[in-house]
């Protein structure tokens, strides 16, 4: 049976909250592998000049473990 571990990570894009969400995943699968799953725990934007200047994501990355052969 395979372990899952979860890691959390934060994430901020200028364009979009789907792009810092996709910036998470594509940064955290350059040290971590079997990536399954990713749950967005907060989104947040940052305001400037009444305009929204950058999203944020904090997101929960789970990944299985590589079993021992």
């Amino acid at each position: 049976m395979p372990i899952v571990k979860v890691i959390e990570v934060i994430a901020s894009s200028e364009k979009s909250i789907e792009d810092a969400l996709q910036s998470a995943v594509q940064e955290a699968s350059k040290t971590v592998h079997n990536i399954d799953s990713v749950f967005v725990k907060d989104i947040k934007a940052h305001v400037k000049d009444g305009k929204i200047s950058t999203y944020g994501v904090i997101c929960k990355i789970s990944f299985r473990l590589d079993e021992e052969r």
